[in-house]
């Protein structure tokens, strides 16, 4: 059948096929310890009481109608309040998008700033810009970031491809590295998209950053979350922050997500938008302006599921690392953030005990997940080298008492190697 080139061309997510693979191997009575997908057990992981009892409430009260292309008025003005108190970050009413998550909202934006040949800026590992920028026929300006900057750019990483360039996109703390910006690297990323910016003429496209904050709220530590328009105010008129509560607030199927920048660019958003009709639905959106509202219960909420999630990223990464002072060829880079742990299993060209030879990284993840059952995402999902031996682990859905036998298993299952 004959269809658009585009579609011709497209790639599917090669997380969502890995992880609908092992849910499938799941439902079949076999036993994975799945930390593929960036999702929540919602029995391990449930949204916030008060707030299920709003969404209920709202249907209750028949909120089932078509919302506002931009969102309802009292959702944009809880969003603006929410921003205000915990970020310290003021916006008008029509500097905020709402939509059904992040991803319309991702996709909106680069419908808005890029045209077919526009460079666009993004590291790898990262979270699907690969896909937004093949489906705009932007041009990929592509950098590989290292583990010894914790899989993050840096300004001399994005220098070279910024004369030109339309957009550059940041997401911190990130999926998949559950990693961090730090202060001194996001201000010279901003110090340099302003010093190109003012070196443009006056009706020139300008260079815009995307900043994907989803998961702002979720650092640990001393870990700080920052953000260009605080630390460089003039950052403002070229910033779009993409944010939401799917992360949050362990409410991805909830689907209620903002953008919040520059006036023009979100009037653009709202246009793209109101023709995909990808809408929060109206009763979340009634819910959330309710919760958004509820500082007590947001603060009570955060602290204890932000310690649940330390403790298994940092049970494991010490597990990781426990293995690695065993001789085994495998490392972890410090969680920072996020529901994520960065993990090396460097077992290219070993052999299993039946002799088989681990050829490439494919056999290891296999071999990974036949052996010690455990299902984790390359980096190669994420735009990556397809001979990265980096992989993404995701918590949302572990379990505690999984933690030990996991571990077990992985060690037994490297043991076997030679």
């Amino acid at each position: 059948m004959k269809v658009s080139k585009l579609a011709e061309s497209l790639i599917g997510s090669e997380i969502v096929k890995l992880g609908n693979a092992i849910t499938e191997r799941i439902k079949k009575g076999e036993k994975i310890y799945n930390y593929t997908i960036g999702d929540f057990d919602s029995a391990v992981f449930p949204i916030p009481a008060e707030l299920e009892q709003y969404i209920i409430e709202a249907y209750q009260k028949k909120y089932t109608n078509y919302p506002p292309a931009d969102g309802i008025a009292i959702l944009r003005k809880a969003v603006a309040a929410f921003l205000a108190q915990r970020e310290r970050l003021v916006y008008a009413d029509n500097e905020i998008q709402i939509a059904s998550g992040g991803r319309p909202l991702i996709y909106a934006l680069f419908e808005t700033l890029v045209d077919a040949g526009d460079k666009v800026i993004y590291g790898v590992p990262s979270w699907n810009n690969n896909h937004y920028v093949h489906l705009t026929q932007g041009q990929h300006c592509t950098i590989e970031c290292t583990a010894e900057n914790n899989f993050m750019p840096t300004a001399e990483d994005i220098a070279p491809h910024i004369k030109g360039a339309t957009l550059l996109c940041l997401c911190t703390p990130q999926n998949p590295t559950g990693t961090t910006l730090s202060e001194e690297v996001l201000e010279q990323i901003c110090d340099m998209v302003l010093e190109e910016n003012n070196s443009r003429p006056a009706d020139a496209k300008k260079l815009f950053v995307m900043f994907d904050q989803m998961y702002w709220t979720l650092t640990y530590g001393i870990i700080q979350h920052y953000n260009p328009v605080t630390l460089r105010p003039a950052m403002r008129a070229y910033t779009i922050f993409i944010d939401g509560i799917s992360k949050a607030f362990a409410a991805t199927g909830v689907r209620v997500g903002w953008a919040f920048g520059p006036a023009p660019v979100i009037a653009k958003m709202k246009a793209v938008l109101s023709h995909l009709g990808a809408w929060a639905p109206m009763a979340e959106q009634q819910a959330v302006a309710k919760y958004l509202g509820q500082t007590a219960a947001i603060d009570q909420y955060l602290q204890n599921y932000k310690q649940a999630l330390q403790f298994r990223l940092h049970t494991i990464y010490k597990g990781i690392k426990a293995l690695q002072q065993k001789g085994y060829a495998v490392d972890a880079i410090a969680p920072q953030a996020a529901i994520y742990l960065t993990v090396q299993m460097n077992l290219t060209g070993k052999k299993t005990k039946e002799g088989q030879l681990l050829e490439n990284q494919d056999a290891v993840t296999n071999y990974i997940l036949s052996e010690a059952k455990i299902a984790i995402v390359p980096f190669y999902a994420f735009g990556a080298d397809h001979n990265s031996s980096w992989y993404r682990l995701s918590v949302g859905t572990c379990k505690e008492e999984d933690i030990a036998p996991m571990l077990s298993g992985l060690e037994n299952t490297l043991a076997a190697l030679h």
